[in-house]
């Protein structure tokens, strides 16, 4: 392997201040490893079957020995949890089902302690039905202050019996429902992009605003650190809600020109929210942003909106060396011209798990712990899903019975929805539940997980907790992971090869055959190398 031309250097995005050039000064999120935690997926401590804050706070000892720098913990806000506590019924306050404010105040300050951030899920774009204000909007009637705070809306055609435009929902459906008002009589129809217990915000009201500083507030005085944004180019919505040109309602399905999502408007949102984040000079704030175009999505990461957002490009790229590569390139390219930093992920709560998408079993753990450990040695910052450093693969033969998934139930059982990434962590012992709870688990885990605990594999040096472990580790020592600019190598077939300006050398070989290392000092790799060779489905890291 050679390096490139000049013509094939990649600039990662490079702040304008100090901290682009002094590692030092840089925020601590610029190039951080998060753990993202599905809370009630990672350690129950009351035996109801269900992960809680104590769980994660008693597991603290083993995220520190992981290595990583902050948690993204996913929704523990009061809620019905319809859509897994993504419909919030008080946003200031926590859950039973995962503890109270006084564990969390002692998860942060335990975390701290270990120099872990902190950072939670927030969801700006709807409430739960169950929300004080949503029953105080049915309450209203139509016309009424109350109802203003969501989309409430007419019906089209005779009485207002159809939907007021074509939307659909997420889940499958209309995105709307229409309501029984007051008197009793077939009323107004509102808004949900997703569940109908989730009804969407209408951020035109000033109020929302006002509202959500106050819930931004509330935590950062708590000691978080940040926080992700659920659905971060949603909550604006086109003047007027126009019909769509295209329904698709396939679940999950990304769009630029959706007008449910990506409208102008969400901008002066973000805009306002980063002056209160500009109080907390160390928060961070993330956002979800499903947005293939990249200059429409850079515009999130401009110095004035969002400090960091999720690029899902690496996580959609099979394992492919050259759409690998493609896609390396297009999420620096997306940043590079407004000064933010990259992001890298996997895989999360919402996506199958990349074992699986690898090609599952042995293959599918050789490929994922190389495309780890291309992903750490990528400029910027990197997110970690629970379970992905034991090689877990997605569950999807669980029993029809136990979905959860709200699409499984609103497609009418044809889409089997997100279960299969959020089985619950193994920890120890032979047989399920593996240490997860006392009791049983709110989704089963496989019997053959027994290899997969986190007790088996720290015993084992092979192992891909104890990769990850390495990688993370010289990843936050060693000073040839510093700077922002890629230069990438000449590469036989099906292989990608670059060097970080600091001076690190990352090769990952998709082909068919073992290939030549390139010069350098080996420092890692994710399967044995045999001679001077990488093996097949493997990375290495040079010096």
């Amino acid at each position: 392997m050679t390096p490139s031309s000049p013509g094939e250097r990649t600039a990662s995005a490079v702040g304008s201040d100090a901290a682009s050039t002094d590692p030092s000064a840089a925020p601590w999120w610029r190039s951080a490893v998060f753990y993202q935690i599905y809370p009630r997926s990672f350690a129950d401590t009351t035996g109801d079957g269900v992960g809680d804050l104590g769980g994660l706070r008693d597991r603290l000892g083993y995220l520190e020995l992981l290595g990583v720098d902050a948690l993204w913990i996913c929704p523990v806000m009061r809620s019905p949890m319809a859509d897994g506590g993504y419909d919030v019924s008080d946003p200031r306050d926590i859950d039973p089902l995962f503890g109270d404010l006084a564990v969390l105040d002692e998860l942060i300050a335990e975390a701290h302690d270990r120099e872990i951030k902190i950072t939670m899920d927030l969801v700006p774009n709807h409430t739960s039905d169950r929300h004080p204000w949503f029953a105080a909007a049915l309450a209203a009637g139509p016309g009424s202050p109350e109802r203003a705070r969501y989309h409430f809306c007419d019906g089209r055609g005779p009485g207002g019996a159809e939907p007021p435009n074509n939307w659909p929902s997420i889940f499958g459906g209309p995105a709307w429902t229409r309501v029984t008002e007051p008197d009793g009589t077939p009323g107004q129809w509102y808004l949900h992009i997703f569940a109908a217990e989730q009804p969407d915000l209408n951020w035109d009201n000033p109020e929302i605003a006002a509202d959500f500083e106050q819930t931004l507030r509330f935590w950062l005085d708590r000691g978080v650190d940040g926080f992700r944004i659920d659905v971060a180019h949603g909550m604006a919505k086109p003047p007027g809600l126009p019909d769509m040109a295209r329904v698709d309602t396939r679940m999950l399905e990304h769009d630029d020109d959706d007008p449910r999502f990506n409208n102008p408007g969400v901008h002066e949102i973000h805009r306002r929210l980063r002056k209160v984040f500009d109080e907390y000079p160390d928060a961070v704030s993330i956002g979800e942003v499903w947005v293939q175009d990249n200059t429409r999505f850079g515009e999130y990461v401009r110095p004035d909106e969002l400090h960091l957002a999720f690029n899902f490009r690496l996580a959609e790229t099979p394992f492919d060396a050259a759409k690998i590569r493609a896609a390396v390139d297009n999420s620096l390219t997306s940043v590079t011209s407004v000064g933010a930093s990259a992001t890298w992920t996997l895989s999360n709560h919402d996506i199958e798990r990349e074992v699986t998408r690898y090609g599952g079993g042995g293959v599918g753990v050789e490929r994922a712990r190389a495309m780890m450990m291309l992903e750490l040695a990528l400029p910027g910052a990197v997110f970690v899903y629970n379970g992905s450093e034991l090689g877990l693969p997605n569950v999807d033969d669980l029993p029809d019975e136990v979905l959860q998934d709200p699409a499984w139930e609103r497609s009418g059982h044809t889409e089997r929805g997100r279960d299969g990434c959020r089985v619950p962590m193994p920890w120890e012992g032979q047989r399920p539940p593996f240490g997860f709870t006392t009791g049983t688990p709110w989704l089963p885990i496989p019997p053959e997980w027994s290899d997969h605990t986190v007790e088996a594999q720290l015993e084992r040096l092979d192992s891909t907790l104890s990769l990850y472990r390495a990688a993370i580790d010289l990843r936050a020592e060693r000073s040839e992971f510093a700077g922002d600019e890629l230069d990438w190598y000449g590469s036989p077939p099906g292989c990608l090869a670059f060097r970080r300006s600091g001076g690190l050398v990352c090769a990952l070989n998709a082909s068919d055959e073992p290939i030549p290392l390139p010069p350098g000092e080996v420092l890692l790799s994710s399967a044995p190398l045999v001679g001077n060779r990488l093996p097949v489905n493997a990375a290495v890291w040079l010096v």
